[in-house]
């Protein structure tokens, strides 16, 4: 999936798939439950950017719960790819969402937007090398407040499940081969919060979650 040149019709069929995985990995609740705790009594409208977005599947079921929530958010998400980007403001306008909004950005050489109180992640830092997580990490929090980020762990068992579920859930050959990548790219734990304190985020928490993933948070010091 990070192939740029990777035909459209493969990406939205990979994109499909990912969204299903991401329904039974229940990522959009746990962000989005992440998210209504930091948020708490605060009536002023929350921004929040989903960094990566892909397809927007994600992005699209945290607005929805927030919503029904009856909290004053408005997700947008940013992603490199121009198809997923695409596909996603297709999917939130289809939906009646028309105030989401979904632009091209490639994090690693592109500056984020600075008007968003929270900045959010799922399945992409794994993509990445240690330099290039520490440049993005870096760059959320200095435009946020708030970091919340949902991704893989690396262990062999992780790796196992992830062959066997994504071989289950759809037939994309683009995700049949993404999934135990992914995994093997990933971050334990200990590595996770080494490479956020690298990219000064200090005091991060991060906890260990079903199907093989974390959760890791931070929160701009108050002053």
């Amino acid at each position: 999936m990070d192939d740029p040149a990777l035909e459209p019709p493969l990406l939205r069929h990979a994109l499909r798939g990912l969204a299903r995985l991401n329904r039974l990995s229940a990522t959009a609740s746990t962000l989005a439950r992440a998210l209504r705790l930091h948020i708490g009594n605060d009536t002023r409208p929350w921004r929040v950017l989903d960094v990566a977005c892909g397809g927007g599947d994600v992005t699209l079921d945290i607005q929805r719960r927030l919503q029904r929530a009856k909290l004053p958010v408005t997700l947008h998400g940013c992603d490199i790819s121009h198809t997923a980007i695409g596909h996603a403001q297709q999917c939130a306008n289809a939906a009646g969402f028309d105030e989401m909004r979904y632009f091209h950005c490639d994090v690693l050489n592109d500056s984020l937007p600075g008007d968003y109180d929270a900045m959010i992640c799922s399945l992409f830092l794994h993509h990445l090398d240690q330099p290039a997580v520490e440049h993005v990490l870096r760059s959320m929090a200095r435009q946020s407040r708030l970091v919340i980020v949902d991704d893989l762990m690396r262990s062999r068992t992780i790796w196992i499940g992830a062959w066997l579920t994504t071989r289950l859930v759809t037939r994309s050959p683009v995700v049949h081969v993404d999934g135990p990548r992914s995994v093997q790219g990933a971050f334990t734990v200990d590595e996770m919060r080494s490479l956020a304190a690298r990219a000064g985020l200090n005091d991060v928490t991060i906890r260990e979650r079903f199907v093989g993933r974390m959760l890791m948070e931070w929160v701009r010091p108050s002053g």
